[in-house]
């Protein structure tokens, strides 16, 4: 088994990191088939999220995303290339809720 633990901070406050947490979810339902449920809470929600071969839990605070994912033995193998994909993909979802936002301060 291996396990991945991403960390992402940011400035959109929670409303915004919670939409970026459903499409990267909505993501993960339909490129990789995963199951996820949403908790929201008063200050931080919980994404979690299985599927064959991973599962784990995407922690969605104001200012942090905290991502952990455990791999299964078959998919352990190629690590690196699936966290560089997860690290991407996160990475792209909230610079373009921060270009947004942004957008909308200007205006």
């Amino acid at each position: 088994m291996a396990d991945l633990h991403i960390v992402r901070e940011h400035t959109l406050g929670l409303a915004q990191a919670r939409k970026v947490a459903f499409a990267w979810a909505e993501q993960m339902e339909s490129d990789y088939r995963m199951e996820c449920t949403y908790q929201e809470g008063q200050t931080q929600d919980l994404l979690s999220f299985a599927g064959t071969g991973a599962s784990g839990t995407l922690q969605v605070g104001k200012t942090l995303f905290e991502l952990d994912v455990r791999l299964g033995f078959l998919l352990g193998a190629f690590k690196e290339k699936i966290e560089a994909g997860i690290v991407k993909n996160l990475d792209a979802k909230l610079a373009e809720a921060a270009s947004k936002k942004t957008a909308k301060a200007k205006k």
